[in-house]
């Protein structure tokens, strides 16, 4: 039944373990971060600026911090059903390293504008033409210090800009990515693979326009602690009119999976494409930030283990581990992009 492929694979997971509903407070080294950070429901205004940018007559939201010529460009990418908020306790970890941070909301995502064309689909390749024309906006085209970090979907779209844009990437950092395709459907474990499958059928239309399914069953059971009221409200905002358009992308994701035998196509020759590049690219730093006990990293782990020249840590979370370990990421981040600027162990 609906309800029970609903009860995801990870709130099963979450409640067998019987782990904490709330996040420690973590102890930040240094920077803007205070020695006992706990989760922020918020950005800090103070720091980090909200910008827009004028795409093919759309406006795309970002946020920025460090708006300086001549600095590393740090781009960190959300993917489904997050946003940039997903970011905003990791990015002020880097704070002290003289980089310029954006981290932008996807088209139709966030608070960046909805595209009222109901031919719009909101597919991975009309997102990467949106965040190309974003990325070419921002000057990013033009550089050789562009930084990912990228999540999600936002990893498919970040490592297919990378591997069009080789030239401009200095450094990549990427968590429960999408790294291997075609996927096989075994890939998901029973619940997730039900509740997926109605997605991609014609019940995935009620499943999202009319229940709000992935912001309201499955974001929350993909982190280990609890959101608070707060946390919650932010990821509702975006597609709280259960209007088709303004949930869509959230429809359209699991559907752009190139599961085997299923496609789409375009999205499978794309992933095959950026691994092949990513699988012998020895000269570009990577980290990827496994999470504990993670949804998709084992298979990551398995598909990448021969990537040369990366770095792997791990921290506790599920999917959305940005919520459950957000200065253990943001710390790991910050030590692996000082090596990759050679930036002195004393000014860290």
């Amino acid at each position: 039944s609906l309800r029970r492929c609903c009860g995801s694979v990870f709130l099963a997971s979450v409640l067998a373990k019987r782990l904490p509903c709330r996040l420690p407070v973590a102890m930040a080294s240094s920077g803007s971060v205070t020695k006992a950070a706990a989760v922020s429901e918020r950005w800090d205004e103070g720091m980090f600026v909200q910008k827009t940018t004028d795409v093919f007559g759309s406006r795309m939201l970002h946020y920025e911090y460090e708006q300086k010529d001549g600095f590393p460009k740090v781009v960190f990418l959300h993917g489904n059903p997050t946003s940039s908020y997903l970011w905003r306790n990791i990015m002020p970890h880097l704070a002290g390293l003289r980089v310029r941070m954006l981290a932008p909301d996807l088209i139709g995502m966030g608070s960046s504008a909805k595209i009222l064309d109901e031919s719009f689909q909101y597919t991975f390749v009309q997102h990467a033409q949106y965040l190309d024309e974003w990325f070419r906006k921002q000057g990013l085209d033009k550089c050789d210090d562009v930084i990912l970090v990228i999540h999600d979907w936002g990893s498919g779209l970040g490592f297919h800009w990378a591997n069009r844009h080789r030239q401009c990437v200095k450094a990549i950092v990427h968590m429960e990515s999408l790294v291997y395709a075609p996927i096989p459907w075994s890939a998901f474990p029973e619940a997730g693979r039900k509740a997926f499958q109605l997605l991609r059928s014609e019940a995935g239309e009620t499943m999202v326009y009319e229940k709000n399914f992935f912001v309201e069953r499955l974001l929350p059971g993909a982190i280990l602690r609890k959101l608070s009221f707060e946390e919650m409200r932010q990821y509702r905002r975006p597609f709280g009119l259960d209007l088709p358009h303004f949930r869509r992308p959230t429809l359209t994701w699991p559907r752009q999976i190139p599961f085997e035998g299923e496609g789409p196509e375009e999205v499978e020759v794309a992933i095959k494409s950026y691994t092949s590049w990513l699988s012998e690219e020895k000269n570009l730093p990577k980290l990827f930030v496994a999470a504990d006990p993670g949804y998709f990293t084992s298979g990551i782990l398995k598909a990448t283990r021969h990537w040369p020249n990366q770095k792997v840590v791990t921290v506790p979370g599920l999917h959305f581990l940005q919520e459950d370990s957000p200065h253990e990421i943001g710390e790991h981040i910050r030590g692996f992009l000082a090596d990759v600027l050679h930036v002195p162990k004393a000014k860290l």
